[in-house]
């Protein structure tokens, strides 16, 4: 690219919503934005916002959006498919109607609940679903039972299923009854049933469960059966995450 080719970085980060384009130039002149690696201070540098990896104090700010990234909370009893021959209730009957064909970013199963990616950007969602970029998701799950400190360790240091072995990456109590315990759960594969099956290998099984987040991308107040937009920052932190 040519230096008269491109767009001014200061007015990039104008349209992006970072900051006005008289306070982008102060941004440039501090020496906190950084284009493909790179502290950029001249003003006046031209980029191409579809090409080059820009952040501003660290934070990766995508690109201007040419596809649709939503968070939706999903329900218990709604399946993780955009339509179903049984007629049951899908994802598709929880959005607005829109004009393009939005598609889900890996599954929940039918009894969980929680957050789920739709777009229809299909290179973000196959690598979002690869093993390879070992995407961390959160699960919020509710067993039977009192979780004792040794069982909690167990977890942590692994557990073999019948289809391999399974090593969390944080496992925490959250709170716990003579009946009842609520565990946080984080880890990085999604193989199916994965959380049910390592609670019901350590004898606590899932009553209630929902996945809370996707990395960096949290559920937060997110009504159930309702959806929203994914953030600049949430977005820009998944692509650096798939390497996008």
């Amino acid at each position: 690219m040519s230096d008269e080719e491109g767009i001014r970085l200061q007015k990039v980060l104008a349209q992006a919503g970072i900051a006005s384009r008289r306070a982008s130039e102060i941004l440039i002149d501090e020496g906190r934005v950084e284009v493909n690696g790179k502290v950029v201070t001249e003003q006046g540098r031209r980029v191409d916002p579809e090409r080059d990896t820009i952040r501003v104090d660290g934070a990766r700010i995508p690109p201007p959006r040419r596809h649709r990234y939503l968070v939706l909370n999903k329900p218990r009893g709604v399946v993780s498919t955009m339509e179903d021959p049984e007629g049951r209730r899908t994802l598709a009957d929880l959005l607005p109607r829109r004009s393009e064909r939005l598609f889900h970013v890996g599954r929940l199963d039918t009894e969980t609940e929680g957050l789920i990616l739709l777009t229809n950007d299909g290179e973000f969602a196959n690598r979002m679903a690869h093993p390879r970029y070992e995407v961390p998701k959160t699960y919020l799950a509710e067993v039977a039972g009192l979780v004792e400190p040794r069982t909690l360790r167990r977890l942590e240091k692994g557990l073999r299923l019948d289809d391999g072995p399974v090593r969390p990456d944080k496992v925490k109590l959250v709170s716990r009854s003579e009946s009842r315990s609520l565990l946080s759960i984080t880890l990085h594969e999604g193989r199916n049933r994965i959380v049910r099956r390592m609670m019901d290998a350590v004898g606590h099984p899932v009553d209630r469960l929902a996945r809370t987040g996707i990395g960096p991308v949290r559920l937060g107040q997110l009504t159930i059966g309702t959806s929203r937009e994914l953030t600049r920052e949430e977005l820009g932190a998944l692509l650096d995450l798939v390497d996008m």
